[in-house]
């Protein structure tokens, strides 16, 4: 009997492992980073932590990645995965202000980057919720992926003035499906409960019972057609917040005034792109974005603006130069000149596979009343958290990067 026991306990042990085997974890991510100057010029406000230019170490956007795939059989999939941000150059935290005078320290919230849970079908496509990249984000140029996050023609694209269009980030709470590829043809259909976490009351969570006034919704459709050496696309985006006193309202920054905001707006964009690789390794892409503020007060439109971009790209062994040009109209509603133009560049070698340097050059020259600033200068660049542009103003600045990818 007591043999019997132990072969069964040690086949045990051995069937462990195999249950275990039915769901695969993957660790994977990038550290991405390096050394900037940013200089401010064109206005009398210096908003540089009090200087006109900055020279120092910055993070890229590096991150953590945990990715889970269980096979559910029938071509059923559970997927799951987490998008750790974390930040080499200071610790991934910033100074709380209840803290500041003890020096009290808060990482806040490391899974910020593309996380969520759901199905993936072989037949059916994929649906997961959680936080996701929507509508900003196609923009037709990879200057990014190994240089400087300022350099994204992101800076304009997505922007209307100093308020962000999409959040210029995730959005959060969303259900998001993408379909099978169909010969080519792919469709991305999204919508979150609560885009802009604004429902303070509650903590920015999917249900709003406790905002007497609406809900705040929005939605993305955004097909694509990609082929060999080409593709094309259209993102369709709509989106209002709750309407909360305060909260995400259009940054009077865009029309000239800094540091306020004004009622809530409702958000309707319009995208097109598409890029062609040519057989020798040139890549031009072309980025077209329409996009308009609609006060939730009954005000009317508040701002409306077209901008486009024109990436190039080019690659030939381990080198890769980049050029973008972009621009962004004057808005249709406000009186003035806000508009802006963004040249940016950067040359990228590869060490080895991971392994990449890159040098990176960008500026923003804005009119009279612009204030287009460098993509995440204020997040995670040198402009710093209370920085900003001012009406005028124009930022440029030069790095250095390197980035693994494991």
């Amino acid at each position: 009997m007591n043999k019997k026991l132990i072969a069964v306990a040690v086949a045990g042990v051995f069937a462990a492992p195999a249950a275990f085997a039915q769901s695969s974890v993957t660790i994977s991510g990038q550290i991405k980073g390096g050394f900037e100057s940013l200089k401010l010029s064109g206005a009398t406000t210096a908003t540089v932590r009090g200087n006109t230019s900055a020279t120092g170490l910055v993070d890229d956007s590096s991150a953590l990645v945990f990715s889970v795939t269980e096979d559910l059989g029938g071509g059923l999939s559970a997927v799951v995965r987490l998008d750790m941000r974390i930040k080499p150059d200071d610790g991934g935290g910033s100074a709380s202000a209840a803290g500041a005078a003890t020096g009290a320290y808060n990482p806040g919230n490391l899974i910020s980057g593309n996380s969520h849970f759901g199905l993936l079908s072989k037949q059916w496509g994929r649906i997961v919720f959680g936080r996701q990249d929507l509508h900003y984000f196609n923009t037709e140029s990879n200057i990014t992926d190994k240089g400087s996050l300022r350099a994204s023609n992101t800076s304009l694209l997505s922007y209307i003035g100093g308020s962000s269009i999409a959040n210029a980030t995730r959005t959060t709470n969303v259900v998001h499906y993408l379909s099978p590829n169909w010969s080519g043809f792919t469709v991305i259909a999204a919508y979150s409960s609560n885009p802009f976490n604004t429902d303070a009351d509650i903590g920015g969570n999917s249900a709003t019972t406790a905002n007497t006034t609406r809900k705040g919704s929005a939605w993305n459709l955004n097909p694509n057609f990609a082929a060999a050496n080409w593709q094309v696309g259209y993102s369709y985006w709509s989106a209002k917040p709750d309407a909360t006193a305060g909260l995400f309202g259009q940054v009077n920054a865009s029309l000239g005034s800094t540091g306020t905001t004004t009622a809530p707006v409702n958000q309707r964009g319009d995208r097109l792109y598409g890029s062609y690789v040519f057989p020798f390794g040139l890549k031009v892409g072309l980025a077209w974005d329409k996009t308009s503020f609609k006060s939730t007060t009954g005000a009317g439109t508040t701002a409306k603006r077209d901008a486009w971009s024109l990436p190039v790209s080019y690659a030939w062994g381990n080198h890769t130069v980049h050029a973008n040009y972009s621009k962004a109209g004057d808005e249709k509603i406000a009186v003035g000149e806000q508009g802006a133009e963004m040249w940016a560049f950067a040359y990228s070698y590869d060490l080895s596979k991971r392994t990449s340097l890159a040098l990176t050059y960008a500026q923003i020259k804005n009119k009279s009343g612009g204030t287009y600033n460098l993509f995440t200068s204020t997040s995670l660049g040198l402009g710093g958290s209370a920085g900003g542009i001012a009406a005028g103003e124009d930022p440029k600045m030069f790095g250095l990067t390197m980035r693994h990818a494991f």
